[in-house]
């Protein structure tokens, strides 16, 4: 048999009513199978009564592998559902794929972050035929993402990582993670996907530059001091003035940061740059203050935010994803997108999801909004704002499709 996804939606306010809807949803477009990997979404509505409906899942569907995570929106089917209850269900069918669960908890110490829950039957890199997938789903109050990051780059150079922050709660101890049985409330609970299943990510910032680019030359900490050899601030008030009336009128509010990924590479282009926002400005001092870490000789280029950019940045990306998978078979789909998108961004309803439909197909989606989107920018993971992290599932080429 091969490979097979499916995905269902209920909007009912009722966690257990809820649960029941997907299952029989779910079962309905799924050929008699126990999925491989199950992945759970749901309004923060259902968030207090969701350990009391996952058996149910577990009952109906004996997945081999359940993550989940609740969220300030869903994403499932065509919609995209953000502010009432709502509840998602994804299962994948996946022959021949090799997957491990694992939940991450991270304790600061004096010097460094300790990271446990590393699964003691996790392949070595160096014994593996191909590179994982990682799929991760993290709690904003108790995941650090830079140690994160560093813990699985050490494990798995260069492995693709999707997913996204989980900050639906308030209040630390709010959010909730599925692993399995269980419903935790800290960490990071991901798994990694390699073998049978040929998994192409892609990450949508939706900026355009701005502007000429420039080199760090004066930073400290996430203070950008001097561009060029001027100051920061200078710097920006040219681009500025250089605007229409439009583009001055968006940047008011909308002006990011995009910084080379790879410092070496000869002629850089829109997916090349990794956006960070513009947190701040300091007139006496004539510095402005991104949203990460700087370093001197980084070569940067402002970039705005706007809607039509953003959309247009997603289908050029989702045509070029499939024009790389060379014809083969999309199964389903992963959608992790910012909750500063969705409809107050667009002014629509259900654009991501609907771009994704239309330019890849009518597959079967899944996702949520996210308070951070997990997803690479060339050969390393980022955390991301504005953006959305996709993860498109088809069969490898090599693997019989009658098995």
């Amino acid at each position: 048999m091969k490979m097979q996804c499916a995905a269902a939606v209920s909007l009912e306010a009722e966690t257990q009513v809820a649960m029941m809807d997907l299952c029989e949803k779910a079962s309905r477009n799924f050929n008699g199978v126990s999925p491989d990997l199950a992945l759970l979404f749901f309004s923060n509505h259902h968030a207090e009564h969701i350990s009391n409906a996952t058996p149910y899942l577990r009952d109906r569907l004996n997945p081999r592998i359940m993550l989940g995570c609740s969220c300030h929106g869903i994403i499932g089917g065509a919609k995209e559902i953000e502010t009432t209850p709502g509840m998602c269900l994804w299962l994948a069918y996946l022959p021949q794929t090799h997957l491990v669960p694992f939940h991450l908890t991270f304790e600061r110490q004096t010097d460094r972050v300790v990271v446990a829950g590393w699964p003691k039957d996790m392949p070595a890199y160096d014994r593996l035929p191909d590179t994982p997938t990682m799929l991760l789903f993290g709690d904003l109050f108790s995941t650090p993402t830079a140690e994160l990051f560093t813990f699985l780059s050490d494990r798995f150079p260069g492995a693709p990582a999707v997913g996204g922050m989980v900050g639906s709660g308030r209040t630390p101890g709010q959010n909730r993670l599925l692993f399995n049985d269980h419903v935790v409330t800290f960490g990071t609970v991901g798994v990694t996907m390699m073998g049978g299943v040929n998994i192409c990510t892609e990450v949508s910032q939706g900026c355009r530059p701005i502007g000429e680019r420039f080199i760090v030359t004066r930073a400290k900490g996430n203070a950008i001091y001097e561009l060029g050899g001027i100051s920061a601030l200078d710097r920006l008030q040219e681009v500025f003035k250089g605007l229409n009336q439009y583009d001055q009128q968006q940047a008011r509010t909308r002006t990011m940061v995009g910084y080379a990924v790879d410092e070496y590479k000869q002629e850089l282009g829109g997916g090349d740059f990794l956006i960070r926002g513009l947190v701040g400005v300091d007139r006496p001092l004539g510095s402005i203050a991104l949203g990460d870490i700087v370093k001197e000789g980084q070569t940067v280029q402002f970039h705005l935010l706007d809607e039509k950019t953003a959309s247009e940045d997603l289908n050029l990306l989702l045509a070029e994803a499939k024009g790389k998978l060379s014809g083969a078979e999309i199964s389903g789909a992963l959608l992790f997108s910012c909750n500063g998108r969705g409809q107050r961004f667009f002014g629509r309803p259900n654009h991501d999801v609907s771009s994704l439909h239309k330019r890849i197909g009518e597959v079967p989606v899944g996702g949520f909004f996210s308070a951070g989107e997990i997803g690479p920018v060339g050969n390393m993971n980022f955390l991301h704002g504005y953006a959305s992290s996709i993860a498109l599932f088809s069969q490898a080429p090599d693997i019989p499709s009658n098995l």
